[in-house]
């Protein structure tokens, strides 16, 4: 349906003139006479009472005059807000995990300066779950976290892939397949913040290969810690063995400093997921949808081995 019709409709209702309404919208009596009779011809009834003497609706148009009045209203804040927001601007709450900070996410803050400069970015690093909790609050616009949140009221899509592997110091234990799940066992087990997927997992692998080793339950420690730089610089260090994403420690892995252990099982690949409210701006939607490409764009230079897009 011709919206424009809509409009001289109602136009047309509150000038009660054809001439009036020609001149409101700079055309003429006979181009709102036949934009009446297309829209007639469109909602098959007739709209003005042509056997009247003075000018008069019919008794169906007054009855969808309503709804008319709906549709050009609507129409009206479309337009206005797809004219407002064309140039993206403002600020941009961004909350995301340690994982994206160690990876992409530099990437993607110099695509989005690129393609956005009028839109300030306030940038919040944190777990999980604080900022899952922060994004229901709304006291953020956009989030990259691990798994994603789960409401009526916020859209999640996951982003990428990232493989966990057992990884150690170079040096530090014999690696060996015949006993290195005894000697694993003798070390704390790093990996991300209590509570979290990564955690609960590895709580069960653990179990797991105690049961299964000389190595009693109660003799195996899991040291957990939101920083990844702290857990890198703690096996750099001797002090433990980590679970965690490989791309973590890609160039420690490609320099020798540190080596991947033949562990299994190991723990489950985590996803980076993109969270915003449903109601989003215009701002958000530009920056998720940069988030996608710069996303895609790094997976694409790195081996599947440390990250794989599903984005």
């Amino acid at each position: 349906m011709n919206t424009r019709f809509l409009e001289t409709l109602v136009m047309l209702a509150q000038l009660k003139s054809f001439r009036a309404t020609a001149r409101a919208l700079h055309t003429t009596p006979a181009a709102i006479s036949l934009r009446i009779k297309a829209l007639e011809d469109e909602l098959r009834t007739e709209l003005v009472d042509r056997s009247a003497k003075d000018f008069q609706l019919t008794a169906n148009a007054e009855y969808l005059l309503s709804y008319a009045k709906a549709v050009v209203d609507a129409t009206q804040r479309l337009q206005n807000a797809a004219r407002n927001e064309s140039v993206v601007h403002g600020k941009l709450r961004l909350g995301v995990v340690e994982t994206v900070v160690h990876s992409w996410l530099s990437d993607y803050i110099r695509e989005i300066n690129g393609s956005h400069p009028q839109l300030d970015i306030d940038l919040i690093v944190d777990g999980s779950a604080l900022i899952e909790k922060k994004l229901r609050a709304r006291e953020l616009d956009l989030a990259l976290s691990i798994e994603g949140s789960n409401s009526a009221e916020i859209i999640s899509e996951p982003l990428a892939l990232y493989p966990f592997r057992w990884i150690a110091r170079s040096g530090l234990l014999l690696t060996h397949k015949e006993g290195l799940v005894n000697r694993v066992l003798q070390f704390p087990i790093l990996t991300f913040g209590r509570g979290t997927t990564p955690h609960r997992a590895l709580e069960e692998i653990v179990t797991k290969l105690a049961n299964h080793s000389t190595t009693s339950l109660e003799r195996t420690r899991i040291t957990c810690s939101p920083s990844v730089a702290t857990i890198i610089q703690l096996v750099r260090d001797g002090f433990g063995i980590a679970a965690i994403p490989k791309l973590l420690v890609k160039s420690q892995l490609e320099n020798g400093e540190f080596v991947e252990l033949p562990v299994q099982p190991v723990p489950p690949s985590v996803v980076v997921s993109m969270s915003r409210h449903t109601s989003a701006s215009m701002a958000v939607h530009a920056a998720a949808a940069i988030a996608r490409t710069a996303c895609s764009s790094y997976c694409r230079r790195v081996s599947r081995n440390y990250i794989d897009a599903l984005c």
